[in-house]
């Protein structure tokens, strides 16, 4: 059975997906119609309900729970990986200053749906002059003073110190201080119009795909790094690092937990509808 599957370039998907589309683990008889695109993109695609299994952000999965289920395996969670806020000028770190300016600031953000996006929302409620930017220009668009202040992604936090660029607030930070949660980022989806055993089997396939990438973590470099030609090695294995753990592996409950914090406090403060789909793949 052959089935179109959509993730992004960035190391941590290569890296989890790449045993899966090369079968190098059994497959159960599932191939793949690979698309890369960015996330914001594959969000976009989400939201017409272009692909039978897609990465997508937690933010933009809030919007179509009743086309697609969460999967328990491949999504990105954790502690410190959080997006950051991030400014040329040095005046923006001065905490006051920024909460009685922010209103007028024009901020770069890596898409609307982004969970991202929604943490900047939680903490800056104010901060609403907005301009969406493909992540990997948004360095440079502080750098042309072409925006404010810049939310970054992936790996760019390995890269903005070196570009002269200041750390404002991570936002991952702020998310464990309100939340003491792992802060979800992003999810592996399938189409509900899927049987139920194939929405099963894509999982069962996923989760063996994660595990031989962890226990054969140099298996994928090519793969990896033919999406990444910009980054050293180094810098792929830490974003790799970042992103990529036990949640990746299986949800879990305290995974599950997160993702309930995060959809309940969206809900809350306006950002996202009512859900009325469970969010997750039966047991």
């Amino acid at each position: 059975m052959k089935l179109t599957l959509g993730f992004s370039p960035c190391p941590n998907d290569t890296f989890i997906f790449d045993a899966l589309i090369h079968h190098k683990i059994d497959t159960e008889d599932l191939d793949f119609e690979v698309f890369f695109d960015d996330v914001e993109t594959l969000n976009q695609k989400a939201f017409c309900g272009e692909l039978d299994i897609t990465k997508l952000s937690y933010h933009a999965f809030a919007y179509v729970t009743k086309q697609y289920v969460l999967l328990d395996a491949g999504s990105a969670l954790g502690f410190g990986v959080g997006p950051m806020l991030i400014c040329k000028n040095e005046k923006f770190l001065d905490q006051e200053y920024l909460k009685a300016n922010i209103a007028n600031l024009k901020i770069a953000i890596p898409g609307k749906y982004t969970t991202a996006n929604f943490l900047l929302s939680l903490a800056f409620p104010e901060g609403k002059n907005k301009k969406e930017v493909l992540f990997s220009e948004i360095e440079n668009q502080l750098i042309k003073g072409e925006t404010d202040l810049g939310l970054i992604i992936h790996e760019n936090r390995f890269t903005y110190q070196q570009k002269g660029l200041h750390k404002i607030i991570d936002l991952g930070d702020f998310w464990e201080q309100q939340t003491g949660c792992a802060i979800p980022l992003g999810g592996i989806v399938a189409n509900r119009n899927l049987p139920e055993e194939i929405q099963h089997k894509i999982n069962r396939v996923l989760k063996k795909s994660v595990e031989f990438a962890f226990e054969n973590p140099k298996s994928g470099l090519e793969f990896i790094r033919s999406h990444s030609q910009e980054m050293s090695e180094d810098v792929m294995y830490k974003h790799i690092d970042l992103y990529v753990n036990k949640y990746s592996v299986d949800l879990g409950e305290e995974g599950r937990k997160a993702i309930k914090i995060l959809f309940d406090k969206a809900l809350a403060s306006g950002v996202i509808p009512k859900i009325e789909k469970d969010l997750f793949l039966t047991k």
